[in-house]
């Protein structure tokens, strides 16, 4: 059954915002999920159907910093991105096989996470940065971890890899867009395979969020190189917040 022509407005604008937020700093899901909640989505399809939507918008932030890719630290991006690609199959598999009501408790949570992430991460990352040397060794260990939940949830995590990457390989906020961009793409990709495989997508709602993910990552990876850090970070803690805030309504209140 199709949408009606509002909400496949709502499914396109929460596209755009998603795929701009992406692009910007990571948490496009804060976006889109509540909008496919909206539409009266599963909140286990509806964060399989928010990954894929997401994808291409990520891939048009990726493609647009491909020339700015260069090695985190001393690990080439391509390794990365392939550590990111097995473990995303590895995190979205785990979302396959958990109940939807299971999720709907859990799911509160992941976004407090995220949210806690994205408020202190950076300030975290910096704290450490000057008390603790981690290598190489350490920074693959971590895209691991970091890949697992992008294929389980990945909000926030766009956040999480500027912080992880800040910390343990040194590198500057506006270096880690174009490195960050190409593993959020990575990740989205890999779980798409999974949650296509496994019938986990919504597809009326996916291909308007999708189009609008396309348009959305390629205007926020635009106004990335021209925005301040500053109204990128309370832009987005500001919508990260409040999605938590009614996520945990809805699942607990």
């Amino acid at each position: 059954m199709g949408l009606d022509p509002a909400s496949l407005s709502l499914a396109a604008g929460a596209g755009v915002v998603g795929g701009a937020m992406n692009a910007l700093a990571g948490g496009g899901t804060f976006a889109t999920m509540p909008a496919l909640l909206a539409l009266g989505t599963p909140a286990n399809i509806a964060n399989a159907t928010s990954n894929l939507a997401l994808m291409p918008g990520a891939a048009a932030s990726a493609w647009s910093f491909r020339d700015e890719l260069a090695p985190v630290g001393d690990v080439p991006v391509r390794r990365l991105a392939a550590i990111t690609f097995a473990a995303a199959l590895v995190g979205s598999a785990l979302l396959a096989w958990t109940p939807g009501a299971a999720f709907d408790v859990i799911v509160p949570w992941l976004l407090l996470v995220a949210t806690l992430a994205i408020v202190f991460g950076p300030r975290l990352a910096d704290w450490l940065r000057h008390r603790v040397t981690i290598g190489p060794r350490v920074l693959v260990a971590a895209q691991a971890v970091l890949g697992v939940y992008g294929g389980y949830f990945g909000g926030g995590i766009g956040m999480m890899m500027t912080a992880t990457y800040g910390l343990l390989a040194g590198a500057s906020p506006r270096s880690m867009f174009a490195p960050r961009t190409l593993m959020l793409a990575t990740a989205n990709f890999s779980a798409a395979i999974v949650f296509v495989l496994a019938g986990l997508v919504r597809w009326e709602a996916c291909v308007p969020m999708l189009a609008g993910g396309i348009v959305g990552g390629w205007l926020g990876a635009i106004v990335g190189k021209r925005l301040p850090p500053w109204a990128v970070r309370g832009w987005t803690i500001l919508v990260t917040a409040l999605t938590t805030t009614v996520f945990f309504y809805r699942a607990y209140g």
